[in-house]
């Protein structure tokens, strides 16, 4: 018996979306036939691309009948209203990270999703990568002893990429803290598999034409007494692509260009900007489906240590420090670039076959928590408790 197709609609037609819609299209159960966005070139290149309807909205995205799921890619302020909205029709959601901006939303997406019995899937992070889960894997398999600390270094050019102006607005959900750190805040939780204890951070705004948070370091400790240290920079220096085989987030190969978007950006105005972001989204570029990745996606320098061995990512495996010296776990490269696979298959898991997703409601949830008491701990320089919390 042939399985069931699903048909989606995308709602935000951006970088996000851009990233994504490769691994939509080359999903042997899924059929991308609607989408929504404010901009009419980002809607007729849909229509030219995959021949799907459009609407201006992503409420009205939502009363589509032609679909049962909605992938809401819009910006982070808009989650909230496009999910309760696609709920209310009963379309079931795959939400960009992060879920929202505070956990009174996430409490109020949690709510539409039960009342409606929609499935709700938080994603896509670097938590999904096939890396990250086979890690996981050996160390819940007990092979290296108990898992004791993790360490997550990330150096890239976020920062200057373009932007427009929200993206630069702490209050409006801008800078490293809600797009950039719920990568390594859920990195670290697959890992260790429980909930927060505590967080401590320090933040920098280094750069006052970008006034938003650049730069992090955290030290976040699991109730399994696990810690985990992560550092995040985005001010496009030095590149930790460097420490991970000159290869790039997506698992593409990659040449040293330390500043190259710093340079690219130089002085343009905040129309220049944003006009750029739109030719890099998109509107301006469409999507290439037809790639393979060259290797494994990744975030930056990653190392788990338990108590007989240490893990960290290879080009395109895992590689195992093990008492009896080092070796490579292969992995299968996915279906196409970049590699998006593992989030696209939860959702639909979960919309045919009923499993329950791992990255649900209370996933997406807690790491909106996690990442809201790491900016609650750099403004008031003291470590911020998690444990107790109502969230998983």
């Amino acid at each position: 018996m042939a399985e069931r197709r699903l048909r989606l609609g995308v709602a935000g037609l951006g970088r996000a979306a851009s990233s994504m819609l490769p691994s939509l299209a080359a999903h042997p159960h899924v059929d991308i036939v609607a989408a929504a966005d404010q901009l009419p070139l980002a809607r007729a290149r849909f229509e030219a691309d995959f021949g799907g309807r459009t609407w201006e909205s992503a409420e009205a995205l939502a009363g589509d009948p032609g679909i049962d799921a909605i992938y809401v890619a819009t910006p982070h302020q808009c989650h909230v209203s496009d999910v309760v909205a696609a709920a209310a029709h009963g379309k079931h959601v795959l939400v960009e990270k992060p879920m929202a901006l505070s956990v009174e939303e996430c409490a109020a997406m949690t709510d539409a999703a039960r009342a409606s019995g929609i499935a709700l899937v938080v994603g896509h992070t670097h938590a999904f990568d096939p890396v990250v889960r086979t890690m996981r894997d050996v160390i819940a398999s007990g092979e290296l002893g108990a898992l004791r600390m993790i360490v997550n270094v990330a150096y890239t050019d976020f920062l200057y990429r373009p932007r427009r102006p929200e993206e630069l607005d702490s209050a409006r959900g801008g800078g490293i803290m809600y797009n950039q750190v719920p990568h390594q805040i859920e990195i670290v939780r697959a890992l260790d598999g429980g909930p927060l204890r505590s967080v401590r951070a320090a933040s920098g705004v280094w750069d006052r034409n970008r006034p938003t948070e650049g730069a992090m370091t955290a030290l976040l400790e699991f109730a399994s007494g696990v810690a985990a240290s992560l550092t995040y920079s985005g001010y496009d220096h030095f590149d930790s692509d460097e420490l991970a085989f000159w290869i790039a987030e997506s698992g593409a190969d990659k040449s040293p260009a330390h500043g190259a978007a710093r340079r690219a950006l130089g002085a343009r105005s905040a129309g220049d900007e944003a006009r750029m972001k739109a030719e890099s989204a998109f509107a301006g570029r469409g999507v290439r489906l037809a790639e393979t990745p060259a290797h494994q996606p990744h975030f930056g320098m990653l190392i788990a240590s338990c108590e007989r061995g240490d893990l960290r990512p290879s080009a395109d495996g895992v590689l195992v420090y093990g008492d009896d010296g080092v070796r490579e776990i292969p992995l299968p490269r996915g279906r196409t670039f970049p590699n998006k696979d593992g989030v696209i298959d939860e959702l639909y898991d979960a919309v045919v076959r009923g499993i329950a997703p791992l990255h649900d409601a209370a996933w997406g949830t807690a790491t909106v928590a996690a990442a809201l008491a790491l900016v609650q701990s750099a403004r008031e320089r003291r470590e911020i408790m998690l444990e107790g919390a109502d969230v998983r």
